[in-house]
C-alpha cells in the first residue's frame, strides 16, 4: 500500500491490574502523548481523532488517519556567517567543511550553498530535503516518549523472563499490540514486541487469546470475544445505568459519588451490579459512618430512601456474571458485616466518655512542630472566637454569642481523640456533633462542632448558625496566621495546608453572611492569639486574602474592571461588596459613565502630581472662572445626595447621583487651567478636584472603569 495513504492506528499495552485511582488519568495521558508524538513527526495531522481505552488490565489508543510514512520536508540549515565560512579567495574554510560533515554533506554541497542576509551580515545556508519518518520508526519514538512521560503514581521495578533485565513501569506488562489498519507495526516496549493478540476478561472471555482483525475492530472484538468493555466512559455509563435500574426496583436511590464511580469503573472490565443487604440493627450507627466504611473499604454503593436516609440495602459492582449470583451476594454480605460491626463498636465505646473529658488530652497531640499541640491551637481558636463573638454581640437565648463560641471552640477538636475519627479521619466534626448531642449539649454547640470545618471545598455549604460561623472563622484565621507567621506560604500550585481554601472560606462567610467585621482587625486579632515571638505577617495575610477575594468576585460573574474598581479602595468591610459591585455595574450602564470615569482618572493623575496640601479648603472667592463656579455648585448639590445614599447603604443611588456632574466636569477641563501661575488659585482648584475625587470614589475607584 502507498505509504502516503492514511489508515487508522491501534496501540494497546496489556498489563497487570493498574492502580484504580490513577487509571483514568493514565489512559488519557497515554493516548494524548502518543498522538502528540505522531503529530510532531508529521505522521498524524491536526484532524486525526483520538479514542482512548482504559481497563484494569490495558491502556490503549485508537488514532485515525495515520500515515505509513511522513512526507519529506525542506529544511534550511543556517551554517555560519559568510566571513567565517569562506576565505578571502572564496574557498571554504575548515570550519565550514566541518559543519557540512556534521550535517552529512561534503564538498559536493558547496555549489548549492545559499547566501542570505541574516541580521546585519550575510550567512551561508544549506537547503536539504529531510526524509519523512516511517511509521515504524516514528511510532517507536512516540511510544518510548509516551511511556516515559506517563503520570505514574508509583513505579514498579520487575524482571523480564530472562531473569536479568529489569524494567520500570506502573505494573508488569505482558502484551503489546500495534496495528496500522490490518498490518502489524513492528515496534517494541517494556521488553515486548508488537503483535495482534490480546487477552480478554480473565474468567469470562469467549476465546483466549483474542486475535485482532484490524485497528477498527478492537473495541467490538474485545466486547464480543473477550467479554471486556474497553472504553472507560462506556463502562462507567453502563455501571450508572445498572445502578439506577437496580435501585429503582427497590424504590431507592444509589449514593451520588463521582470519585467512587471512577474508582469502581477502574476495577472491573465487565460490570455486573448486584443488590445486597445487611442487618437493620446496624442502622443505629450514624449513617455517615456506615456509608464511609462501605464506600472506602468495600467500594459499595449504599442505597438511600426518598428522604436521603440510609437503608440496609446496598449495591456492589461485580467483575463476573455468574448464572446464579447468590454466592457472590452472600460473600459480599458476609464481608461487610465485620466492617459495620467495627463501626458500631467504635460508636458505642466513644459514647462512654464525654467530649469535655477528652479535650484536655489534646495537649498531648502535636499539631505542628513550630505551632505546638492541638491543645495550644484550641486555646488560640477560643481566643479568636471569643473576640469575634464579642464584635458580633448577638444574644442566643440569654447566652452571649462569645460564650457559646468559646464552648464550641473548646470542644471542636475533641473528637480527634475518639476511636471512630481515629479509624475514619474524614468524620472529624461530624462525630463530634453526634457525641455532643449524646452529652446533652445545646444544638447550636453540636452544629458548630460539625460546621467549623466548613466550607471544606468549592461550593460546600457554610456553617448553619452564628456559633458555627464564629468558630469556623476563628479556626481558619488561626490557621492562616499560624502558618504565615512561620513562613509556610503557598507556592505556585503547592498548597499543602490548603491555605487558599481557608482564605476563601473566610471570604465566603464575610460576604455571603453579610458580617459587619473589619478584615484588618480580624487578621490582627488572629495574630494576637499567638505568643510573643511568633512571626508578624498581618500585611502578607491581608494581601493573600485580597488576591483570593478578586478571584471569588470574578467567579460571581463580575468583570475584571468592575472588581478592580471596588477592590482598588481596599475596603475593610466585605459584607457590602456585592452591593458595591451591583452599583458599579448600574453606573457603568449610564450614558455619562465613560466620560466621568475618564475624568476621574484624569483628576487622580493631577492629584498624584500635586504638591498642594490635601487639607486646603475650597475658597469660593477664589473661584474666578464660570466653569469652576459651576462645577463647585453642581458638586455642592450632588455630593450631599450621594453621601446620604452612601450612608444609607444605597450605593447604586449614591453613584447615580454623580451623573449630573458630567456636564460641569467636561466644561471645567475645557475652560479652566488647573495649574495656574497664581499659587492660591492653583491650590483652590486642586482642592475642588480633591473634593470631586472624594465624592466620586466612595463606592469604588471609578477611574478603573476608564478604557
Amino acid at each position: 500500500m502507498n505509504q502516503m495513504t492514511t489508515r487508522n492506528l491501534l496501540i494497546e499495552l496489556l498489563v497487570e491490574e493498574l492502580p484504580p485511582k490513577a487509571l483514568k488519568k493514565l489512559g488519557e495521558a497515554f493516548g494524548a502523548l502518543l498522538l502528540a508524538g505522531l503529530r510532531a513527526q508529521g505522521l498524524a495531522g491536526e484532524h486525526a481523532a483520538l479514542t482512548v481505552f482504559a481497563t484494569p488490565r490495558r491502556l490503549a489508543a485508537h488514532i485515525s488517519a495515520v500515515l505509513g510514512a511522513a512526507p519529506d520536508k525542506a529544511v534550511s540549515n543556517k551554517l555560519m556567517p559568510v566571513a567565517v565560512g569562506l576565505a578571502a579567495d572564496g574557498t571554504p574554510t575548515p570550519a565550514l567543511m566541518k559543519k557540512l560533515a556534521a550535517l552529512g554533506a561534503d564538498a559536493s554541497a558547496l555549489p548549492h550553498l545559499r547566501r542570505q542576509l541574516d541580521g546585519k551580515a550575510e550567512a551561508l545556508f544549506l537547503d536539504t530535503m529531510q526524509t519523512g519518518a516511517t511509521l515504524a520508526a516514528g511510532l517507536q519514538k512516540a511510544l518510548d516518549e509516551a511511556i516515559g512521560k506517563l503520570p505514574i503514581p508509583k513505579v514498579m521495578l520487575y524482571q523480564l523472563s530472562d531473569g536479568w533485565t529489569g524494567v520500570n513501569f506502573v505494573r508488569p506488562a505482558h502484551g503489546l499490540v500495534a496495528l496500522h489498519g490490518a498490518d502489524v507495526v513492528p515496534v517494541s516496549a517494556l521488553g515486548l514486541r508488537s503483535g495482534r493478540q490480546t487477552q480478554g476478561h480473565r474468567f469470562e472471555a469467549a476465546m483466549a487469546p483474542v486475535v485482532l482483525q484490524d485497528a477498527d475492530h478492537y473495541a467490538r472484538q474485545l466486547q464480543d470475544q473477550g467479554a471486556v468493555t474497553a472504553s472507560f466512559e462506556a463502562r462507567r455509563g453502563e455501571i450508572v445505568r445498572q445502578l439506577q435500574a437496580a435501585a429503582a426496583r427497590e424504590g431507592l436511590a444509589p449514593i451520588d459519588d463521582d470519585a467512587l464511580l471512577d474508582e469502581v469503573t477502574a476495577l472491573v472490565e465487565r460490570p455486573n451490579v448486584l443488590r445486597c443487604e445487611f442487618e437493620p440493627e446496624f442502622l443505629a450507627v450514624p449513617q455517615e459512618c456506615l456509608i464511609l466504611t462501605m464506600k472506602a473499604n468495600q467500594k459499595y454503593f449504599p442505597l438511600l430512601d426518598a428522604g436521603g436516609r440510609l437503608t440496609n440495602k446496598f449495591l456492589l459492582v461485580s467483575n463476573i456474571t455468574p448464572a446464579d449470583p447468590a454466592r457472590v451476594i452472600q460473600g459480599n454480605e458476609r464481608v461487610v458485616r465485620p466492617r459495620l460491626a467495627d463501626a458500631k463498636f467504635f460508636f458505642d465505646q466513644d459514647r462512654k466518655r464525654t467530649l469535655a473529658s477528652r479535650a484536655p488530652g489534646l495537649a498531648k497531640v502535636v499539631y505542628h512542630g513550630k505551632l505546638g499541640t492541638q491543645g495550644e491551637r484550641t486555646d488560640r481558636v477560643r481566643s479568636i472566637a471569643r473576640a469575634i463573638g464579642q464584635q458580633l454581640g448577638a444574644d442566643h437565648g440569654g447566652l452571649a454569642l462569645a460564650d457559646l463560641a468559646d464552648e464550641a471552640a473548646t470542644l471542636s477538636k475533641a473528637d480527634l481523640l475518639t476511636d471512630m475519627v481515629g479509624e475514619f479521619p474524614e468524620l472529624q466534626g461530624t462525630m463530634g456533633a453526634y457525641y455532643a448531642r449524646h452529652d446533652g449539649l445545646r444544638e447550636s454547640i453540636a452544629e458548630a462542632i460539625e460546621d467549623h470545618y466548613k466550607p471544606r471545598f468549592a461550593g460546600d455549604a457554610l456553617p448553619r448558625g452564628d456559633v458555627g460561623i464564629v468558630v469556623a472563622l476563628a479556626d481558619k484565621l488561626e490557621t492562616l496566621a499560624g502558618l504565615f507567621g512561620i513562613g509556610q506560604l503557598p507556592t505556585g500550585d503547592k498548597d499543602p495546608f490548603a491555605l487558599r481554601r481557608h482564605a476563601l472560606g473566610v471570604i465566603r462567610m464575610l460576604v455571603e453572611r453579610h458580617l459587619p467585621l473589619n478584615l484588618p482587625h480580624l487578621v490582627a486579632t488572629a495574630f494576637k492569639a499567638f505568643p510573643p515571638g511568633h512571626g508578624q505577617a498581618q500585611a502578607e495575610v491581608a494581601h493573600f486574602m485580597f488576591e483570593r477575594l478578586v478571584g471569588y468576585l470574578r467567579e460571581l460573574g463580575y468583570s475584571a474592571h468592575e472588581v478592580d474598581a471596588v477592590v482598588a479602595l481596599r475596603p475593610d468591610i466585605w459584607a457590602d461588596l456585592p452591593r458595591r459591585l451591583a452599583a458599579v455595574r448600574a453606573f457603568a450602564a449610564l450614558p455619562e459613565a465613560p466620560a466621568l470615569s475618564a475624568a476621574n482618572k484624569r483628576v487622580g493623575n493631577i492629584l498624584k502630581k500635586s504638591d498642594d496640601a490635601p487639607s486646603v479648603e475650597i475658597a469660593p472667592a477664589l473661584l474666578t472662572e464660570d466653569a469652576e463656579r459651576a462645577l463647585h455648585a453642581a458638586l455642592g448639590a450632588a455630593a450631599p445626595v450621594a453621601d446620604a445614599a452612601f450612608a444609607a447603604g444605597d450605593y447604586t443611588a449614591s453613584l447615580q447621583a454623580l451623573a449630573t456632574l458630567k456636564g460641569p466636569v467636561d466644561a471645567f477641563f475645557d475652560q479652566v487651567m488647573v495649574n495656574a501661575d497664581d499659587v492660591a488659585l492653583r491650590a483652590n482648584r486642586i482642592a475642588l478636584l480633591r473634593a470631586l475625587h472624594t465624592s466620586m470614589n466612595r463606592v469604588a475607584d471609578l477611574s478603573r472603569l476608564a478604557a
